[in-house]
């Protein structure tokens, strides 16, 4: 299965780094879910929950109080207000 490269970034600190099969976001448009192969795309974040499935079968699930999210060539990059902490946290920061 083809991956993501995932970056999710605090104002403060990136938050985590690592491969994944999918991300789930909570843009001012509705829920957005991306995989690999997804077109780019930039959309503003609402309060809600990010969650991303990691290639190692974890989920990372975290409550952003906004942000943003970019989609291009694989490469999601996530960058929001304030996070809370993460769940289902696996040793992929680097």
């Amino acid at each position: 299965m083809a991956e993501l490269n995932v970056d999710l970034v605090a104002a403060d600190r990136k938050v985590w780094s690592g491969a994944a099969h999918e991300v789930s976001a909570p843009s001012m448009e509705g829920q957005v879910g991306i995989r690999a192969g997804h077109t780019p795309i930039l959309a503003v974040l609402r309060p809600g929950t990010v969650k991303v499935s990691t290639t190692q079968a974890t989920a990372v699930e975290a409550h952003v109080t906004g942000g943003f999210i970019s989609v291009d060539s694989d490469l999601v990059t996530i960058v929001v207000d304030e996070i809370s902490e993460l769940s289902g946290r696996e040793p992929a920061l680097h």
